[in-house]
Order: structure tokens, then sequence, then C-alpha cells
């Protein structure tokens, strides 16, 4: 079976290049900020939000652990904030919705927030950009989050963003994928 989870970078490797601008969204423990650090290499910059500490410092562990190159800033705030702190375009942004892995489980991604933040990311990117968002609906605000995100992104005009799908159709509580690319 197809681990829609893993695909989702192979999505990513067209639209980032060495020295562009990426975020990680839900920083979490840092995977996907090591994987998009290593991709922008040295001249690139990625932004990561989590509003756990738990997650920053985990993450600041796992980076210098991994020898990631220094092109992070690793941002303790909502995601839902990131137009205060990214001023240039971004090739490429990651949401991974939930909770912390590890962590307190009742501490999950909010739809508000989540909302606010999809918006930001989407004005943020640059032309041939590509945003992800990993949706697990698993738990209660999970299926909140992906179904609102369905009616948020559908609105939207396919001649300004192409806005895809991946879902294992007959497994309704596996986890799934928003792929947003730019023109």
């Amino acid at each position: 079976m197809i681990d829609l989870l893993t695909l989702h970078k192979q999505f990513l490797i067209p639209h980032i290049k060495e020295g562009d601008t990426v975020a990680d969204f839900t920083m979490g423990n840092g995977h996907d900020t090591l994987w998009l650090s290593r991709q922008v290499g040295e001249s690139g910059r990625v932004y990561a939000f989590d509003i756990q500490a738990q997650a920053i410092e985990s993450t600041a562990k796992f980076l210098e652990e991994n020898k990631a190159p220094e092109n992070y800033t690793l941002i303790h705030d909502s995601h839902a904030n990131a137009r205060e702190y990214i001023k240039e375009k971004i090739k490429a942004g990651v949401f991974n919705l939930g909770y912390l892995p590890g962590g307190d489980k009742s501490i999950t991604t909010k739809r508000d927030s989540t909302l606010m933040a999809v918006e930001a990311a989407i004005e943020l990117l640059d032309n041939d950009g590509i945003v992800l968002i990993a949706v697990y609906p698993g738990h209660d605000e999970g299926t909140v989050e992906g179904n609102l995100l369905y009616e948020m992104l559908s609105q939207i005009s396919r001649f300004k963003l192409c806005i895809s799908q991946f879902k294992i159709i007959n497994s309704p509580t596996s986890p799934f994928f928003y792929m947003i690319e730019s023109k």
C-alpha cells in the first residue's frame, strides 16, 4: 500500500531548489523541517512554527544532531501568525496537522488557526510554488479541519491555483493530504 505521507515529499521535490525560502507550518519534532533545510541548503531559508515549547526544543535538538544547515528559524508562535515572520515569497509550505507525536494528544491544531495559516501560506506562495497539508481525520478536530479545508479550498478559482486531494477512499480515518500548486 502507498504511504501517502511519504509520497507527499515526491511532490515537493520539483518545486524546491537550493536558495529557496520554505515554511514548515507545524514543526512538531522537526522531521519536515530537517528535510526542507537540506533541500534548500545553506543559501536557503526555512521558517518553522509550533505553539509548544516542547516542539521547539525537540526540533532544535533534532536539527543539531542531524547536522542541518543553519538556515532555519524556529518560531514559538501559531502558524496563523506566519505573515508577521515571513516577509518574502515561499516556494513551499508544509502542514502536518494534528498533535505532536509523543506529546499531549489534547493539544492539537485548531480549525480557526489552521484556516488562517493556510490563507497565509497561499498569500505567501511564489509562482510555481506548492503547499501540502496532511490531515488526520482519526480524531474529532482532524475531521473538522479536513472538512473545513475542503470547503475553503474548493471555492478557490482553478485559474489561480491547482488544488488536489490525495486520499484512500475506502479507509475514512486514514491520513490524507491536500496539494495546492500556484501557476
